[in-house]
């Protein structure tokens, strides 16, 4: 039997690509800035903007290599645990880590990158620490996007949003820590 179609992911992905449609990918400021979050609109009570940065993407390359990651992990914990645990994530993490680069570097951020590393380190801790969940990232998988999270600090790939990575990885791991150790007492 084949699993059902992961209808939160492919809403996510869905939604990416629109903003990604209706931001020319970005390339163009006047579009994409009233969807980045900045302190001034967040204190006027603009609450969508902590998670609205989350649907856009500046390039091509970027906005694939986020829903790739988002269609993968996004639809295994979806497949286990149902929609409503994966909106749970992405709207925790999503708020997060954008809210962690913006104190780090500013408004000119986005991408699901920070939701795609809380949805990694989430998957992990549970194949770690609750193997009874079936989730799990292969080590190979694993220590891939460890490099590729350290080769973005660099700076050698251009700006990159390193704050919101850290703050998706911190929360996806000390979630899935807590539900992984919760789940083992069930």
């Amino acid at each position: 039997m084949k699993p059902r179609l992961p209808q939160l992911t492919v809403a996510l992905i869905a939604l990416s690509l629109i903003m990604a449609a209706l931001t020319r990918l970005g390339s163009e400021r006047e579009l994409v800035l009233p969807f980045l979050l900045n302190w001034f609109e967040l204190f006027q009570g603009q609450w969508w903007r902590l998670i609205t940065p989350v649907f856009v993407h500046f390039g091509l390359l970027h906005l694939l290599f986020n829903m790739m990651w988002l269609w993968e992990l996004g639809r295994a914990i979806e497949w286990r645990f149902g929609w409503p645990r994966l909106l749970l994530l992405v709207l925790v993490a999503g708020p997060i880590s954008n809210l962690a680069e913006l104190a780090w570097s500013g408004p000119l951020f986005g991408g699901m990158s920070g939701v795609v590393y809380a949805l990694l380190t989430y998957i992990w801790m549970q194949g770690r620490f609750n193997p009874r969940s079936g989730l799990d990232v292969p080590r190979p998988i694993f220590a891939m996007m460890l490099a590729w999270y350290l080769l973005c600090w660099t700076g050698l790939l251009g700006p990159v949003a390193n704050m919101a990575h850290t703050g998706g990885l911190l929360i996806g791991a000390m979630w899935g820590y807590l539900d992984a150790r919760l789940r083992q007492k069930d």
